[in-house]
């Protein structure tokens, strides 16, 4: 097959998207597949060199002026493909789309209009909440696209079966949603590194540093562990005020905020802790607890969308609720028992290498996109 992946974010940007589309870029690649991945950049010099071809564009140009050469080099890369896997700028390639009429599959990792709403603080809502409430005409409009390029894809990938449930409820029938849980595996001759923390033990957590990764929870909680400190990995608009609530707290030599970090330098860091956290009051699938897992770290995280498909709790991680206030003392018990963290690191690792390994994912997939090709 000849395939175009577009994707919003790409290696050296960090995230979710930016370790799947290399990942399985690569692995359709080395099958006899031809690829090309498309992605908006902050810059267009990079020296990495990959085994497919990489066309980024500037993310930091006027909006619909990026929209535009967007959707134009869409539908001219598209015109050699034979599918086209959409894991970002989904509305340019639905618009680029209309013009080629060719496959396309779309990937669905969280509610777009949902983010957006937040970010520009249009709303305050739950992910739940937000889905069936009414909202005026900008949320409106947002929720109207997302629903459109949704039910445009021949078929929609979701990484857990809580997104799927939504995807339905956008309209997308049952029979086009496919759940194709996301994989890992830890990268050859990984050492971990040496780390600021000098307690005895070692949390971390890792994403962007926004509201709803409620990281300053973590922040209260370790504040009456007198032996645990943590590692911050990333980087946002709450760290400002996440180093301010340190200051408050008085932990400051127990807390180390190492901003955004390449995703191989951030599991370096992440396999030097003891135990990782996160403390989210939504998730469609975490993948960056998959990687905590697959270093065999035990996990404590917010049972919150699909976190519980992979954290069983008491098996592979310990779950505790968003809003009962139960995070410091799971932690404290976790934190404090070294039986216990090695029997849930082992198992964890052992979950994810059986039931999540990279071969099955990209099976699944691809050939799901080569009977959508067909």
């Amino acid at each position: 097959m000849k395939l175009l992946i577009t994707t919003g974010i790409f290696p050296p940007d960090v995230g979710g998207p930016a370790t799947y589309v290399p990942q399985i870029a690569q692995a359709l690649l080395e099958r006899g597949h031809t690829v090309t991945v498309l992605t908006l950049s902050d810059n267009l010099d990079h020296h990495h060199a990959y085994p497919f071809q990489v066309v980024r564009l500037l993310r930091t140009q006027l909006k619909l002026l990026r929209m535009a050469r967007t959707v134009y080099t869409i539908w001219r890369l598209g015109k050699k493909a034979q599918a086209i896997f959409v894991n970002g700028v989904a509305l340019e390639a639905t618009l680029a789309n209309l013009a080629l009429g060719k496959p396309l599959v779309l990937k669905v990792v969280g509610d777009l209009a949902w983010e957006r709403a937040v970010d520009r603080r249009w709303s305050g809502q739950t992910f739940e909440a937000f889905q069936a409430a009414r909202h005026g005409p900008k949320i409106a409009l947002l929720k109207t696209l997302r629903a459109w390029w949704t039910r445009r894809a021949d078929r929609v990938v979701v990484p857990s079966q809580y997104l799927a449930r939504w995807v339905k409820e956008w309209g997308v029938p049952e029979a086009r949603i496919e759940v194709i849980y996301n994989s890992v595996a830890r990268p050859n001759g990984l050492a971990a590194s040496s780390l600021p923390l000098k307690s005895a033990v070692r949390l971390v957590t890792a994403g962007r540093l926004v509201p709803l990764k409620r990281v300053d929870g973590i922040l209260e909680a370790i504040a009456g562990l007198s032996d645990a400190g943590l590692l911050v990995i990333g980087d946002g608009p709450e760290r400002e005020r996440l180093e301010h609530r340190v200051s408050e707290l008085g932990i400051g030599d127990r807390v180390y905020f190492t901003g955004e970090r390449e995703r191989r330098d951030a599991l370096a860091l992440m396999a030097a802790c003891d135990v990782f956290v996160l403390n989210s009051t939504h998730e469609g699938l975490p993948h960056v607890i998959l990687e905590a897992m697959i270093l065999g770290l035990p996990v404590v995280a917010t049972a919150v969308g699909g976190t519980p498909e992979i954290v069983i709790d008491g098996k592979t991680g310990q779950l505790v609720n968003a809003r009962d206030g139960s995070l410091a003392e799971t932690l404290a018990r976790v934190a404090l028992d070294l039986g216990l963290r090695r029997r849930l690191g082992e198992q964890a690792q052992t979950f994810v290498q059986e039931k999540l390994r990279p071969e099955l994912m990209v099976e699944r997939t691809e050939a799901l996109l080569a009977a959508v090709a067909r």
